[in-house]
């Protein structure tokens, strides 16, 4: 992985999409069109073997990438090495080599046979992900903290609505990844202008076994020019990094030291600083971050290069290469990262009450006023909860205190309402039910 990428991918993810990788992936591409071929007889099977026999050892990176910037497609250079390489062990073999396809299809399936093997790897850590934050709202229930509308305190919520909150995004976000890979996960394999012409009335019969042997899906007709289901598939990865973006960006929140809700896990090397040695940063949170700051742009990028022309695009298919695997791996590092940080996360609950406490029963101005309402109507009751609360805030009193020395107010609500007033557990409306509904989305159907 280069220095530059140390960033945005995961080891992984970034062997996945190195060289070698690729190289294997458009020989795998031509090993399987060569003997589905030679199966249906319409190749010889010495040929296919031979040509099945190149490993990506074979080939020149170096010669390749600067053919590519030539040719407008890595494509050809590589059928053209694959072709001298077989040459060079049966001249009579290399006239099979690339028989009926043309240079996008090995491109397209290339990246097809790659995406096949990246969905495993994101599909581990997305689980890990979903069960760490189920597990941390089974755990913390009925654990209070404040509610934070527009980063201001509000009425409590409870930290395992929060994260059934984010187990709820990210299942979502799930499910929707594994159907976009599915409709995407097709072969391409169209000839020239999308006709198999060159395979007479075979071509159906020889696209359906080549999807077979790569174990991708067969579509009902190539797809050059038409890329709406691989857009939809790095469109599902782009909302699911942004939900992983949410949930970091929720936590790194909460890490801040005047609020020092709950950390991530530490460990020699990781979260420290170069000058200030005392600091605890959330890392994982940063990387997920920044993966969520990128792969907006990168999904634009690829949706804007789908206007492409006619049965082949210039310039639109040529683009996609590096925009692919870009988002999956930012996809891929974000995933990664926060599901260590929902395994390892530490959570205050202690300090959450503190924070709570140290509202002076502010933030249950809104239950006061509900209150008050059926007795001097809204506005009355919102008027003199303004007035309570700046008294609470400039005296460092509570809110009961305050509303209990206002006679429009005991003339309604006696001692004992105004005491029990700031007991968090008593004002929290549906929050168990909501996040019960959230951890069992299959329920609600």
């Amino acid at each position: 992985m280069p220095l530059i990428d140390s960033l945005a991918t995961t080891p992984e993810l970034a062997n996945l999409f190195s060289d070698q990788s690729l190289l294997r992936a458009m020989l795998e591409f031509e090993t399987a069109l060569a003997g589905v071929q030679a199966n249906a007889g319409i190749i010889p099977k010495e040929a296919a073997n031979i040509i099945g026999s190149a490993l990506p050892e074979s080939f020149d990176i170096e010669s390749l990438i600067h053919d590519s910037l030539r040719a407008g497609t890595p494509s050809i250079p590589f059928v053209k090495a694959l072709t001298e390489h077989v040459r060079s062990l049966n001249s009579n073999a290399a006239g099979y080599v690339h028989w009926g396809a043309t240079s996008q299809d090995v491109a397209d399936t290339s990246i097809m046979l790659l995406l096949k093997k990246a969905q495993a790897l994101l599909a581990t850590d997305i689980a890990r992900a979903e069960e760490a934050s189920r597990h941390l709202s089974n755990q913390h229930a009925h654990t209070v903290m404040l509610g934070r509308p527009l980063l201001q305190p509000g009425p409590p919520i409870t930290f395992g609505l929060k994260a059934a909150g984010w187990h709820g995004t990210i299942h979502r976000g799930r499910i929707g990844l594994e159907h976009a890979f599915k409709d995407a996960l097709i072969l391409q394999f169209g000839g020239a202008t999308g006709t198999l012409a060159s395979l007479g009335n075979r071509g159906l019969e020889i696209a359906a076994a080549l999807a077979q042997e790569l174990g991708l899906g067969c579509p009902e007709a190539p797809w050059h020019a038409h890329r709406d289901r691989l857009a939809t598939l790095m469109c599902a990865c782009g909302v699911l990094t942004a939900s992983l973006g949410k949930i970091a960006r929720d936590i790194s929140l909460l890490m801040q030291g005047e609020i020092a809700e709950v950390a991530e896990a530490s460990s020699p090397g990781r979260g420290g600083s170069s000058t200030m040695p005392h600091k605890r940063n959330p890392i994982g949170c940063t990387l997920a971050l920044a993966a969520s700051h990128r792969v907006p742009g990168l999904v634009a990028a690829f949706l804007g290069a789908m206007t492409q022309e006619h049965e082949r695009a210039a310039g639109g298919w040529q683009s996609e290469w590096p925009t692919v695997a870009e988002i999956i791996q930012a996809t891929g590092l974000a995933a990664a990262s926060m599901a260590e940080v929902l395994e390892g996360l530490t959570v205050d609950a202690a300090r959450m009450r503190a924070n709570i406490d140290a509202t002076h029963g502010t933030i249950f101005a809104e239950r006061a006023m509900m209150l008050l309402a059926p007795h001097i109507g809204r506005d009355a009751a919102h008027k003199l909860l303004e007035e309570a609360v700046r008294k609470s805030i400039e005296q460092k009193r509570s809110l009961g205190d305050m509303l209990a020395e206002m006679p429009e107010v005991t003339r309604w609500l006696g001692g004992t309402t105004l005491k029990g007033l700031d007991v968090p557990k008593s004002y929290l409306g549906v929050a168990e039910e909501f996040r019960l509904r959230l951890l069992t989305p299959e329920k609600k159907k």
